[in-house]
């Protein structure tokens, strides 16, 4: 099955796309992290394609821990911008605390020789990017430069939403979901051109790339069923990033997302393992695979 996810800058979907699952039986191929173009074939099945020919990723917090993907597909070949230096020829932002040498020193993106934590800035500027070719990725899809493209079961939305909003919620019917991607809202991050904490509006994570009348987008979106008698795909919201009242994140994420792709996967195929709620469908309880997860 082939999902596609549309989040805001820096709210995973380079690590969705390149996801190492923790469920056992599972294999994860990407065809992509960032754009997908999508359109009918001539049977009606909504297919898309990646039209990028590489990985455009947010550097701070990548590492072999949360994307050991990542970090192997950018190993080499690989323009990096306003990342901080190591003495011994390497690279550094927050997040590899662990897999540098200790007696290495850090030059920060700002150009700090002998930077430090007790600086109180950041090594790395908080958005900062690797660029690399696609084809570097070791779990690339076969059919990623595919042109007729690859058929999408299913859509998610998402962003950073601290408090109130499910980890995985379905869609009631396509006009239900088009309702919830136009008013998806996240948390600002060092992506955005908004600083804090403050919950922006964020349609379909397009804000900063609407070219056009929003009016005739959402129409757009909303015309899709009528173009075609096959089933649209299932349209589902998630929140990888609800946090307790101790400001930690509730969910693990990064492998354990499949534990998520494990229950849309069982709804693209019809299981009964939803109950009606007021935003939509949520999982069943005990619906959700939870083995092996620390309480």
């Amino acid at each position: 099955k082939y999902i596609a996810a549309a989040f805001p800058s820096a709210c995973g979907k380079t690590n969705l796309a390149m996801m190492t699952p923790s469920l056992p039986g599972y294999k994860v191929e990407c065809v992509g992290d960032d754009i997908a173009w999508m359109k009918f074939d001539d049977e009606g099945v909504l297919r898309a394609i990646n039209p990028e020919n590489g990985f455009f990723g947010v550097a701070p917090g990548t590492s072999m821990k949360t994307n050991p993907v990542a970090m192997n597909t950018i190993l080499s070949n690989t323009l990096f911008t306003n990342v901080a230096k190591t003495s011994d020829g390497g690279i550094y932002w927050e997040g590899l605390e662990k897999e540098i040498a200790n007696d290495v020193t850090i030059s920060s993106w700002l150009g700090d020789d002998n930077w430090s934590k007790e600086s109180g800035k950041p090594a790395a500027h908080p958005n900062s990017r690797f660029c690399t070719p696609a084809a570097q990725c070791p779990i690339i899809d076969p059919d990623w430069e595919s042109p007729e493209g690859v058929p999408i079961s299913a859509i998610l939305f998402g962003g950073r939403r601290p408090a109130g909003v499910p980890l995985i919620y379905e869609s009631f019917d396509w006009k239900h979901g088009v309702m919830i991607g136009a008013a998806m809202r996240s948390e600002a991050t060092a992506a955005a051109e908004y600083k804090g904490k403050m919950i922006m509006h964020d349609p379909f994570a397009m804000r900063p790339f609407f070219g056009y009348n929003f009016g005739h987008y959402l129409q757009h979106w909303l015309s899709m069923e009528h173009r075609t008698t096959k089933p649209m795909p299932k349209i589902f919201h998630v929140n990888w990033f609800r946090k307790n009242e101790k400001g930690s994140f509730i969910w693990p994420g990064f492998g354990d997302n499949v534990r998520v792709i494990d229950w849309i996967l069982q709804r693209i195929e019809g299981h009964d393992v939803a109950v009606e709620s007021a935003v939509g469908l949520i999982p069943r309880s005990g619906s959700i695979n939870m083995a092996g997860l620390e309480k």
